[in-house]
């Protein structure tokens, strides 16, 4: 038979779902494994949310909706940005579809052209990569570390700069590192990316779980950057909605009008009992907003203060998002629970072997050095992670 497509079948697997779905695996089997992996929130979705998604049922919100979502749901995105972050949107400038990976994607589709370089500053989340290869073109990746709190300068995104350059993806706050950009290091980056004519996809689904620093979106730094910026965000991690599949993406009508259509001839509309829950989200009370909020940021002191007291490992406070980027590399070249540890997948096997703990290995955000926890759990598991690791750095196996 003949081939199928290279571009598929060169695309690797999302590591973190696939350390999900083997904690899942390992937890049918009767195994007590305490999972760190999945980008998912241990809170339910608001009630007042839920709600409007049982009426839209109960009121036959069932049938299509335009490619691009509903008017109302287009109007609550806009006054929520507005109010939230200072950004001036209008319905033609939103697009809404089925999760902010797809919306991410689709933004994607439409800017780039096959052998187009895409920036792509790491630690970077892990479909970045893969989705810039699955639209034929090429990341470009910007190595940062600790020294520099994982963040590019101007510098550097300039020296990487080259004639196919198309755009830069940011993420802010940061999966998997946590960092957030300050407004003073956006201005910086923002003459940059106008001075060379870029794009900027400016990736801002943690954008309301920030617990040092203030947030500003880089939409909102000049009006020639909102020209080129399109913004992604969605309501999964901000109103516990990871399953709902609700993303949008804001930016400047050209490419909010290409969305539209490549949606028209792919996927459609997204699921509208979902959008029309999602209004409730954006237009209703955001107390539940700040409520998780302050309980990450409880989850995030326990679990910064934790690592940094144990021998072998480190990690530096997050800004933001829920995540903690834990440094393992003074393990290397040591042996734990009988295992030989020659970089992070080493570290991240072992200890799911032996600790029965699952993380996600930082090779698949581009550091060889490093480990993801989310803390998007009970303290209670936290805690027992946590002391599972202590004694796996002490040689102790739980298993």
């Amino acid at each position: 038979m003949k081939s199928l497509s290279g571009v598929a079948s060169a695309i690797k697997p999302s590591a973190t779902l696939a350390i999900n779905a083997l904690s899942q695996e390992l937890k049918a089997q009767g195994v007590d494994v305490v999972s760190f992996g999945a980008g998912e929130t241990d809170f339910y979705t608001p009630d007042h949310i839920k709600k409007a998604g049982i009426e839209a049922i109960e009121t036959n919100k069932s049938y299509y909706t335009a490619s691009s979502g509903i008017a109302p749901l287009k109007k609550a995105i806009c006054d929520y940005l507005k109010a939230s972050f200072g950004l001036e949107y209008e319905n033609k400038n939103i697009c809404v579809s089925s999760g902010a990976k797809h919306v991410l994607y689709i933004a994607m589709r439409v800017m780039l052209n096959p052998g187009d370089e895409v920036i792509l500053p790491a630690p970077y989340w892990v479909t970045y990569e893969e989705a810039i290869r699955m639209c034929g073109a090429v990341p470009v990746i910007l190595r940062t570390d600790e020294s520099t709190r994982f963040k590019i300068s101007p510098e550097q995104l300039q020296a990487a700069i080259t004639g196919k350059t198309k755009c830069l993806i940011l993420t802010n706050p940061s999966n998997p590192t946590g960092m957030l950009y300050s407004e003073e290091e956006l201005r910086a980056l923002s003459k940059v990316i106008i001075d060379n004519d870029l794009y900027l996809i400016d990736d801002e689904i943690y954008a309301t779980l920030v617990y040092e620093g203030k947030f500003v979106s880089a939409a909102a730094i000049d009006p020639e950057l909102a020209k080129r910026t399109v913004i992604v965000n969605g309501v999964s991690k901000t109103y516990a909605m990871t399953g709902w599949r609700i993303g949008f993406a804001a930016g400047p009508q050209p490419i909010i009008k290409l969305m539209d259509t490549y949606l028209s001839h792919s996927t459609g509309n997204a699921s509208n009992i979902a959008q029309y829950a999602s209004v409730a989200a954006y237009a209703g009370d955001q107390t539940c907003v700040e409520n998780m909020r302050r309980e990450f940021a409880k989850r995030r002191e326990y679990f910064v203060s934790r690592v940094n007291a144990m021998d072998k490992v480190s990690c530096l406070p997050p800004d933001g998002a829920f995540y903690i980027f834990m440094n393992v590399s003074r393990t290397f070249g040591t042996t734990l629970c009988g295992e030989k540890i020659e970089n992070a997948d080493d570290f991240a096997q072992a200890l799911l072997k032996h600790g029965l703990v699952a993380t996600v290995p930082g090779a698949a955000f581009g550091s060889q050095s490093h480990i993801r926890w989310s803390y998007a759990t009970s303290i209670e598991n936290i805690k027992k992670g946590l002391d599972r690791l202590e004694k796996f750095l002490n040689n102790e196996p739980t298993a």
